[in-house]
């Protein structure tokens, strides 16, 4: 029987070697993973002998697939050599290159700590020695200039600046001198220059600065103008001094704010004057109310100051910023620039609590209104005669309630009036429930006698309408003298501009006159106050009317914390009724 032949077309399920060869996964410790790091040549060698080894032995063994392990044992030759390398890698000495390279990388961060250390040194400097600074950097430092004599005199003393309008001069001033220390007006030719002028020359000098000394602190860069000093005497026949005043202080009314607004800056300038031994002077060159005299007192016969029968400084002189300059100037224009945040820090009580920190400025405003701010006789006499009439209606020892009403353009500061008007009815009953508060015998129930002072004649009609106690006001004086006075029509400022010269003479001098009343300021003794005051402290008339009163009569027993004493107060606001803290300013800034 033939032998069959063999299968020709059968496959064996046995993989070769040459057209299959299994994967390995690449480990650290795998040997494909070994060819990434590179080997020497004996390790070379070594690899491929057990190269040929393994696929002889694949031959051999048939169902072996792979002659390692996946991962190499911890006790294999090649897994200490691993920990050999990772241990050169980590102990290895950086080279110079290496060294160089990061050097240079860090050496912009070196730089840049460099130059941070040198500006804090500046800083530093330029806060605790700026005169060390200056001199480190070539700069050159400016004399301060000196007065000829010492300004350590006694008392203030008010002058008038004579001058009824402002001075053209002939010609133009000289060319603005080379030193930068140095305030040029080269640019006017009218002098004293308008209170928005003084206001736009405190604007450049002051935008962006903020001087860390204190208030009145002499810098060692002190800007003013060129002064023309003449001491020569000239022997006027009528004695007059021809030598002009070494220091002064001026106020400057503008006619741009009411008043009473007025009235309360040019109190705290008196008070500057008297403190800093400086003679206290007012121009009235663009006043829209007069003359100064026209209203209150020349007090240079009452109050000589430190240098009796001085001439005031020629007004092309007169500086607004800084307030170290010889001849300062303030107004309510430039009240911001030195009655702001220094000059509370400065002259309030630093170691009291909410009011009683005003109470220093609240007695220079009263000191102020007592010695340098007085009516003249004119509008003295006028005073006097309302408060006679009023003294005939009450009696001589009944009180009176005062109540202002200010419309016109001034609204409320309170967020529950915005927009509109304090209801009438509200002073009606804050003085009703005041007369009761402060009455000897509570039990006793008396309307008192209201005197009503208001720039809107609407008002004082519809004011009898809600109060039931008698009204009186200077509109419903018996007096012709006393009714002109009255306000003819709200007051909005614009309008006011407007009136005639002789018009708004009378109304200033009715506003002085309803004030006093409403105060009890220069009053004399034995003539009638107020009991109490109802006001909106929005009016600047409010404001000054706690002063007229007194502290005690105004605010009550203020107690150690500075809160107002309600219960016997005499001071009453209708506007933000205690809501603010502190409940009373001396002033307001424009």
């Amino acid at each position: 029987m033939p032998r069959p032949s063999p299968l020709s077309n059968l496959s064996s399920a046995r993989p070769d070697p040459l057209e299959y060869q299994s994967l390995t996964p690449r480990t650290p410790h795998s040997r494909a993973g070994r060819a990434e790091e590179g080997f020497t040549e004996i390790e070379l060698a070594e690899l491929r002998e057990t190269e040929d080894d393994d696929l002889d032995h694949y031959h051999q063994s048939e169902g072996q697939q792979q002659s390692a392990p996946l991962l190499a044992s911890s006790s294999s030759a090649l897994f200490a050599h691993q920990k050999k390398v990772d241990g050169k890698k980590g102990k290895g000495i950086p080279s110079a290159s290496d060294v160089i390279t990061t050097s240079l990388s860090r050496l912009p961060l070196v730089f840049g700590i460099f130059i941070a250390g040198v500006l804090l040194i500046l800083i530093v400097l330029s806060f605790e020695r700026p005169d060390v600074l200056h001199r480190y950097v070539g700069a050159q430092i400016p004399k301060p200039q000196v007065p000829s004599t010492s300004q350590t005199q006694a008392d203030d003393d008010l002058i008038i600046v004579p001058s009824p309008e402002p001075t053209s001069k002939p010609t133009a001033p000289p060319p603005a001198p080379a030193d930068p220390n140095t305030i040029s007006y080269a640019n006017y030719t009218t002098f004293p220059l308008h209170p928005s002028e003084y206001q736009q020359e405190c604007g450049k000098l002051m935008s962006g600065y903020m001087s860390h000394g204190g208030y009145w602190e002499a810098h060692e860069i002190v800007m003013d103008v060129v002064h023309h000093d003449d001491h020569h005497d000239y022997h006027l026949p009528e004695g007059e001094k021809t030598e002009v005043c070494k220091s002064t202080i001026t106020y400057m009314l503008s006619g741009d704010v009411g008043l009473a607004a007025d009235l309360a800056l040019m109190a705290q300038a008196a008070a500057l004057a008297r403190e800093r031994n400086r003679t206290f002077l007012v121009d009235d060159t663009y006043w829209n109310r007069g003359r100064w005299m026209d209203h209150f007192q020349d007090i240079r016969a009452r109050e000589p100051g430190p240098e009796p029968g001085c001439r005031a400084p020629p007004p092309e002189e007169l500086v607004a910023c800084p307030r170290n300059a010889r001849h300062w100037v303030i107004s309510s224009r430039t009240a911001k620039f030195h009655f702001g945040h220094a000059f509370s820090d400065n002259y309030e009580d630093a170691y009291a609590h909410n009011l009683n920190r005003l109470k220093p400025i609240y007695k220079a405003a009263a000191e102020s209104f007592s010695s340098t701010i007085r009516p003249n006789a004119d509008t003295a006499a006028l005073i006097r005669l309302a408060r006679g009439e009023l003294k005939d209606l009450v009696g001589p020892d009944s009180p009176y309630i005062a109540v202002h009403i200010r419309q016109g353009d001034r609204k409320p500061s309170s967020f529950e009036f915005h927009g509109k008007f304090v209801p009438i009815e509200n002073f009606a009953q804050a003085a009703s429930d005041a007369a009761a508060r402060l009455a000897e015998d509570p039990d006793v129930q008396v309307d008192p006698v209201v005197f009503l002072a208001s720039d809107s004649p609407a008002v004082r009609d519809e004011f009898s309408e809600f109060s039931p106690s008698f009204t009186v006001s200077l509109a419903q004086s018996q007096d012709e003298r006393l009714r002109v006075l009255a306000s003819p029509e709200e007051y909005h400022q614009k309008d006011f501009n407007e009136l005639d010269k002789e018009t708004r003479v009378i109304a200033t001098r009715g506003m002085i006159v309803d004030f006093a009343l409403i105060s009890g300021m220069w009053a004399w003794e034995g003539d009638i106050t107020p009991d109490a005051v109802v006001c909106t402290i929005s009016s600047n008339i409010c404001r000054l009317a706690a002063v007229g009163l007194g502290w005690d009569r105004a605010f009550g027993n203020v107690d150690e914390m500075g809160a107002i004493d309600n219960e016997h107060k005499r001071w009453i606001d209708v506007d933000q009724k205690g809501a603010i803290v502190p409940v009373w300013q001396p002033f307001e800034l424009f």
